[in-house]
């Protein structure tokens, strides 16, 4: 019952990190919102993911993963449930705020969760578990194309309603007690970013974060500006990326790769991202737009969980308190990169093609990172 706990909270976060990317040209269009404005939404949904990160910590040692995933989960139907009912660009930001928060303390939670499962091969089992991201950022985009006609209101309603059916699932399953004593203490963060072993794998996800969720937000107006319908642009987004980071998880996680060294895969994974990121905005065909974002979705899709597996490979006596510190660092990648993107995208019509040459920028950075590692 706790792995299909963690399974479903780690689904719910999936729908929600393409829940922007999917509701923002329906935003656009219903609040005449500029990019800048869209980017700052974006940086209000990353701030509390940030302050997500930072609470789970200490409210999960106190009061234990129900209480913290609990809280997550209601944090995010409340948000899902108020945006519909958005009056414009001030509240928006106010309910993404909300929603980041609970996508913050989920993310982390469900991650803490699986961490307790002991195994001989933690990259197989980390990437295996994120697989039910992918499905999540499959669903979203999906059911908003096909089912909802892009109407950003039914699907908030509708993923709040599932969200919902999660929160009542994790409040009937028993998880472990709370040990009552803090193991995140923001006073030890320095001392271990200063630490070349939490230090180089923060940053690696700070870059990362920065060029997935640009994706996820910006993919499909991306793609739209480049004269793609919008219902071909959220499946590329569907059926695209969310497919490929669900396949090179799952690829990952397969025996074949019981022998390759985390970094290795990371090396790999940043080559890839350089490349596959900058094919994907060279195409206006949808046909290859879609092949370069799920080859692109499969180099990322192993980033984020076998980081984590480096981080607690290494840290083995401060574990939380050393996956707290690199996962908010990930946020804060995308803290910066979306006012970045909006501010540089600007009113032009090329403006958001050139402001998202920003992810194979990355995907190039995490290459020399991966080396330092």
């Amino acid at each position: 019952m706790l792995i299909v706990a963690a399974v479903l909270a780690i689904f719910v976060y999936g729908m929600i990190a393409a829940m922007l990317g999917s509701i923002l040209p329906d935003l656009s269009k219903r609040f005449t919102l500029s990019p800048a404005e869209n980017g700052a939404i974006a940086m209000t949904q990353a701030i509390g993911l940030v302050i997500g990160s930072l609470l789970q910590g200490p409210l999960i040692d106190l009061q234990g993963k129900k209480v913290g995933l609990v809280l997550g989960l209601g944090l995010i139907a409340l948000a899902l449930f108020l945006l519909p009912r958005s009056k414009g660009f001030g509240s928006i930001r106010t309910y993404m705020l909300i929603l980041g928060i609970g996508g913050g303390i989920i993310v982390a939670g469900a991650n803490a969760l699986v961490n307790d499962v002991k195994t001989d091969n933690p990259t197989a089992l980390f990437n295996g578990f994120n697989t039910f991201f992918g499905l999540g950022g499959i669903a979203t985009p999906f059911i908003a194309a096909n089912l909802l006609g892009g109407n950003s209101f039914r699907l908030c309603n509708l993923t709040a309603g599932l969200t919902v059916a999660t929160l009542v699932l994790h409040g009937m399953t028993d998880m472990p007690k709370p040990s009552g004593v803090v193991a995140f203490q923001f006073g030890d963060v320095p001392a271990l970013l200063s630490n070349p072993n939490l230090f180089l794998p923060a940053l690696l996800l700070f870059l990362y974060v920065a060029a997935e969720v640009g994706v996820w937000n910006w993919l499909v107006k991306h793609l739209i500006a480049q004269g793609i319908p919008e219902k071909k642009a959220l499946n590329i987004l569907s059926f695209g990326f969310a497919l490929g980071l669900l396949a090179g998880r799952l690829i990952v996680a397969t025996p074949f790769f019981k022998d390759v060294t985390p970094t290795s895969i990371l090396m790999a994974s940043s080559i890839g991202i350089a490349v596959t990121t900058y094919a994907m905005l060279q195409f206006k065909d949808a046909n290859i737009a879609w092949a370069s974002v799920f080859l692109a979705g499969v180099a990322m899709a192993p980033v984020f969980p076998t980081a984590l597996s480096v981080v607690g490979a290494k840290f083995t006596t401060s574990t939380a308190t050393a996956i707290g510190a690199a996962v908010t660092c990930g946020w804060l990648g995308l803290v910066a990169s979306s006012p970045i993107i909006g501010g540089v995208a600007g009113n032009e019509p090329t403006g958001l093609k050139k402001a998202l040459l920003l992810l194979p920028a990355t995907g190039a950075l995490m290459f020399l990172v991966t080396l330092a590692l």
